[in-house]
Order: C-alpha cells, then sequence, then structure tokens
C-alpha cells in the first residue's frame, strides 16, 4: 500500500539497536490525499512494557500492520534488534521473533486447543516428510516435546486440562487466553498486544495485566495497544500517545496524564478518571 510516487528507504540505520528491541523511525502513510501516519517515530526497549494510546482513528492498527508485515507504508524505516523490517513478509516478521496478537479472537474454532496451539509451533518443527511418514523415532520424540510444551502455555494462561476441547466451545474470555497461548508459542522475543482486553470483564481483564506482567518478567518485550487506560496506566513503563497520525506525548504514565497536549486529545474521554479508577 506505498503511495505509487513515494519510496520506502530500506537502507537507514538503525539509531540504537543495541538498546531497543523495536525502533520505529520517521514512519509515513499516505493513500491518495489522506494522512493516516506521519513522521511517527518511537522506541521499544528490551524487556519493558510500552503501550501505544489514542483515540479512534488515531493510526495504532496501522502501525501495528506495518511493524508485523501485513502493509508497506509511504515512507520511514522499522527496525527490530538492528534489522529492518520494511521488505518483509508477516512470515518473515514472525520468524525473527516479533509475534501479534489482533483485536477478535484469531482462533480455529473447528480444532482443539491443543492443535490451535501446535499451529504456532510448526516453523520450530525439524521433521522432514519422509520422517513424518515413516514415524521414525526423532519424529516421535519431537511430537512428545511439543505436546508437553503445549501443556506447559496452557498451564500459564489458565487453560490446563483444556487442550482436548474444542476452541470454538471455549467462553470469549478463554478465546483471549487462547489467542495469547498461540502467540506465546511462537516464542517472541517482541510480543505486540492489539486492544487484548476489548470485550473482557474487570476480573479477567485483572488475569490479562498479570499474565502481561509475567511475560515481561520471563524477558519478553511487549508493545500494547489498549483503550482500557487503567490497564494502560498500571502495567506499562512508557506510554506513547498517538493522535492524527502523530506522536504528540511519551513518558511514564504519569507524566503522560498531565501532558496537556493529551489531554486536549482525550477531550470528554475521561481519561484521568479512568485511569485512576
Amino acid at each position: 500500500m506505498v503511495a505509487p510516487n513515494m519510496t520506502v528507504d530500506s537502507t537507514i540505520a538503525p539509531a540504537s539497536p543495541i538498546h531497543a528491541s523495536l525502533e520505529i523511525r520517521d514512519l509515513a502513510v499516505h493513500i491518495g490525499g489522506l494522512v493516516i501516519l506521519e513522521q511517527m517515530s518511537l522506541s521499544v526497549p528490551k524487556g519493558k512494557i510500552v503501550s501505544l494510546i489514542g483515540p479512534n482513528g488515531a493510526g495504532k492498527t496501522t502501525a501495528f500492520n506495518i511493524i508485523t508485515g501485513y502493509m508497506k507504508p509511504t515512507a520511514g524505516a522499522v527496525f527490530f534488534e538492528g534489522q529492518n523490517l520494511i521488505d518483509m513478509t508477516p512470515d518473515e516478521v514472525a520468524g525473527l521473533g516479533l509475534v501479534r496478537t489482533f483485536q477478535r479472537t484469531s482462533i480455529f474454532a473447528g480444532c482443539t486447543v491443543a492443535e490451535n496451539i501446535l499451529t504456532a509451533m510448526h516453523l520450530r518443527g525439524r521433521a522432514g516428510l519422509w520422517g513424518a511418514i515413516l514415524r521414525l523415532p526423532s519424529v516421535l520424540r519431537e511430537e512428545a516435546r511439543l505436546q508437553s510444551e503445549v501443556e506447559d502455555i496452557l498451564t500459564f494462561v489458565g487453560l490446563q486440562g483444556r487442550a482436548g476441547e474444542m476452541a470454538g466451545s471455549l467462553a470469549y474470555g478463554e478465546q483471549r487466553l487462547l489467542g495469547l497461548a498461540i502467540a506465546l508459542a511462537a516464542r517472541p522475543k517482541l510480543l505486540l498486544l492489539d486492544e487484548p482486553a476489548a470485550g473482557l470483564n474487570p476480573s479477567e481483564t485483572e488475569r490479562f495485566k498479570e499474565l502481561v506482567r509475567r511475560i515481561c518478567d520471563d524477558g519478553v518485550t511487549v508493545l500494547l495497544v489498549e483503550h482500557d487506560m487503567q490497564m494502560v496506566m498500571s502495567i506499562s513503563d512508557t506510554v506513547f500517545v498517538l493522535n492524527q497520525g502523530r506522536i504528540i506525548a511519551s513518558g511514564t504514565p504519569v507524566m503522560v496524564q498531565n501532558d496537556p497536549e493529551v489531554i486536549k486529545a482525550y477531550l470528554g474521554t475521561g481519561l484521568k478518571k479512568r485511569a485512576k479508577t
């Protein structure tokens, strides 16, 4: 979706590949005369929880789509551990360890919970075609290892004992947890969460917050897009605010909540009130 008269510079050198897990530099998306993103820059330090917030239509999901290879920008660069992602496909991006969830549950409803998680492990399998057909001992050992890992992941997200159930039979909140389990099965270095609390009740949201903290404590960097301000302000190390395609503020949750530009952008939405409740 690159504008026909513009090019993306894929040769830009990253500014700080050692300390930053993800670095976005001067990202722009123009579709016709519409500006979706303009000069968007941010850095996500390794081992931190960083949130990207903004009103509806600010460009948050567009930014996620560019980072993960689903869209191409008009200009700018995206680096993951010093490597430019702009020319990569979604599979190639995921293969580097940058994994995302989606706003809507992305599960195979007609498959079991375990089968859903195993699909995310397919790139890590080492068995060849003939090994799988002949059921060689190495293949059987790998299958046992993967099944054990499935159980570990389900236990981590609180779905232990549900491996054999059909994914479509899970309650909505459990399907969101399964979506997280699928992402974790890909062994992310950087996990992008796109509105993970959407549709969850307060107790489910608290559970999800705790899981995000534990994931970060285990060494996974997290970039979060979320409308639940209480969740954002309670778990984020840094918050970036996107409005009309531009970053208008960044800093700690307290700094962002008191920024005049942020208050103006959220006028009428009760940003401070929701963040403190």
